[in-house]
């Protein structure tokens, strides 16, 4: 069932608004990593950790889930369809993937997190070269993404050429 046109420009809305406060998001938690590495001022270094984990809680998960959901909503609602074509299953994979791996690392941020707060711990051993290696690897699966749903690359799947195929025989009589 396809969603009227003004609702369905309002989904695309959500849909666009919540994916670029991820891609954000996902910036400023590289941004982050790279200052928890290279800062020479250990408060900074271990500030940046533990700033990390509710970054991650109020910002990366909550885009995360919107552009799912969001994505979910207009792709079912419009004549793109969830499984008709190609760039559509990809940018699914993508989101799913982003984020059970988000939901996967949020423990290591917790535990990342409370070893910047403790004093006693040694520097070298709060500093993680896995938040920055994460965040790169989302920044470029988002960018894949973005870039899959400005071009829309041709190729339909086999049900998007069933359901085409039905489509005309059903207009056709």
């Amino acid at each position: 069932m396809l969603m009227p046109p003004r609702v369905r420009k309002f989904a695309l809305t959500v849909h666009v608004t919540a994916s670029v406060g991820w891609l954000g998001a996902v910036i400023v938690f590289l941004a982050l990593s790279v200052v928890g590495l290279t800062s020479q001022n250990a408060q900074t270094a271990r500030g940046a950790y533990l700033v990390m984990e509710p970054a991650a809680r109020f910002a990366l998960l909550p885009f995360a889930f919107a552009s799912l959901l969001s994505g979910l909503i207009q792709s079912l609602g419009s004549t793109w369809g969830l499984f008709r074509h190609y760039w559509v299953v990809f940018k699914l994979v993508i989101n799913v993937f982003g984020t059970l791996v988000l939901l996967m690392y949020m423990e290591t941020f917790r535990f990342m997190a409370s070893a910047a707060a403790d004093p006693a711990a040694d520097l070298v051993m709060v500093r993680s070269e896995s938040p920055m290696l994460h965040a790169t690897l989302a920044l470029l699966l988002l960018l894949i993404a973005t870039v899959l749903a400005i071009f829309k690359p041709r190729g339909m799947t086999p049900y998007g050429w069933r359901r085409q195929q039905e489509q005309r025989l059903g207009a056709s009589r």
